[in-house]
């Protein structure tokens, strides 16, 4: 049994914390990071939790953020000029979406959709933009690494509606 007089109020969930970091690593956007400032961004990201069918955001809505899927699948869905939804991606454990929203205050393109229950880190435009003001050394590399990786999915989706024309 826990008692209150003796328990430590101020300690952190370490657990947490150190998944965080973890699923940071994975995202190439931190990429040549630190571990000091992992920790620093692993402060300021949001956790959310998301049940089955729930929308992570949908088509139309304000872009605030980019997500990493710590635990969870979750699916990408657009819809075509006739109405059709197409799927664009389904994602899992230690990918991550939404990135161009960090730059670009359009509206979302998609749908992402809980397919199971979810955690997600969410880290928004207004975190950068701190992480910028404050650190701009550390808001200077998450932006490279940022506009790397979305030159590397523009590349690739060049690549995909070439290799699809011609066929």
């Amino acid at each position: 049994m826990k008692n209150a007089f003796w328990s430590n109020i101020f300690k952190s969930n370490s657990s947490e914390l150190s998944q965080t970091i973890l699923a940071l690593k994975q995202v190439p956007i931190f990429d040549g990071l630190s571990d000091r400032e992992l920790n620093t961004v692993s402060k300021i990201v949001h956790h959310r939790e998301y049940e089955i069918d729930e929308f992570v955001f949908q088509l139309g809505t304000p872009g605030l953020g980019m997500y990493i899927i710590l635990q969870g699948e979750v699916v990408i869905k657009g819809v075509k000029t006739d109405g059709e939804n197409v799927e664009f991606s389904q994602l899992t454990s230690g990918d991550f979406f939404g990135e161009i929203s960090l730059i670009s205050e359009d509206d979302r393109s998609a749908n992402a959709i809980a397919v199971s229950s979810c955690k997600l880190v969410a880290f928004f435009r207004s975190d950068l933009l701190d992480i910028i003001t404050r650190s701009p050394k550390l808001g200077n590399k998450i932006l490279l690494n940022l506009a790397t990786v979305l030159g590397n999915r523009l590349t690739r989706t060049n690549e995909m509606l070439i290799n699809e024309d011609s066929t």
